[in-house]
């Protein structure tokens, strides 16, 4: 593998649930594979659970950790061509360039602008990052998807599912600010790319794209997607019709204890952090069949699993 930026097929999709259960069993099983070599993360915007349990997963194997924040380093120009009189002081030519050679992996977290729809969808500094490094890279997140944490879900079913093919629910629900579409739309890429029956239930206008919903079941009602549902998964994001706006007067989305009830005694996901009492009922997080700090736990071992993959084991 060189990038790991998308959901890749089955067979690798299935294979990575197995290296990362491997590491979940055996923390240390390859403590000396990375000796010798550099992670270099870079982050555009906050993370708590991607920073910390990535560069747990790359000391794990080894792998020096070496990060860089916005604000820590010249705000860099990803155009071609341009007169660099603003206040962009460094190309992303020379600075991809530069990190490689201090790096043998790149992860690099960017985030939706939410303001230009053909802009975020371009994926302007992955796209150019990936273009000028010279060695793997990882997406932390990006403005579309975060493979990372879609992983991290798929090894949380593969270790809770009763069925070979679970019903699951992606369901939207309120947030009080805008968010972007990326952990939607990877966890639907991911789940139909590993077979699974996956229905999405969001508000007119919150349609995600077809391009990570093909094959899904969709629906604007939530009550008919959660009956019988196995695994129920809550993410807010914000308007597709009327790019990034958030959605009001839809307080009635948030996941409730009555609402798991019509479910087939479901399991409640979130990729966290979550806002309480808005998204989902402290009723429902706190519960019995709330994973979502299992599925916190399970990051590091995606990345472990991800991380070999990119050292080309």
């Amino acid at each position: 593998m060189h990038h790991f930026f998308r959901a890749p097929d089955r067979v690798i999709i299935e294979a990575l649930v197995e290296s990362a259960l491997r590491y979940k069993a055996i923390p240390d099983a390859d403590a000396t594979l990375g000796l010798g070599k550099t992670l270099v993360q870079i982050y555009l915007n906050p993370s708590l659970r991607t920073r910390l349990s990535t560069e747990v997963a790359a000391k794990r194997l080894g792998m020096w950790v070496s990060t860089l924040d916005a604000g820590s380093a010249w705000a860099m120009e990803y155009g071609d061509g341009v007169r660099m009189d603003t206040d962009k002081a460094e190309h992303i030519k020379e600075g991809a360039a530069v990190i490689s050679q201090y790096a043998d992996i790149i992860g690099l977290r960017t985030f939706a602008g939410l303001k230009d729809r053909t802009e975020d969808a371009a994926e302007l500094g992955l796209s150019a990052f990936a273009k000028h490094a010279t060695v793997p890279m990882v997406s932390l997140e990006s403005a579309l998807r975060h493979p990372l944490q879609s992983l991290t879900d798929m090894i949380t079913i593969r270790e809770r599912r009763l069925s070979p093919k679970p019903k699951i629910v992606l369901t939207w629900a309120p947030h009080p600010r805008a968010l972007p579409q990326a952990v939607a739309n990877s966890f639907a890429e991911w789940t139909l790319a590993s077979g699974y029956d996956l229905t999405v239930a969001a508000p007119a206008g919150f349609a995600l794209d077809a391009e990570f919903t093909n094959g899904a079941t969709l629906t604007e009602d939530q009550n008919t997607a959660l009956a019988d549902a196995d695994f129920v998964y809550a993410k807010n994001w914000s308007s597709t019709s009327e790019y990034g706006k958030i959605g009001e007067g839809l307080d009635d989305w948030q996941v409730t204890a009555e609402k798991m009830a019509l479910t087939n005694n479901a399991k409640f996901m979130h990729c966290l952090p979550v806002r309480r009492n808005v998204v989902v009922a402290d009723a429902v997080l706190d519960g019995p069949d709330s994973l979502v700090i299992e599925q916190a736990g399970n990051r590091q071992w995606a990345a472990q699993a991800v991380l070999r993959s990119c050292l080309g084991r």
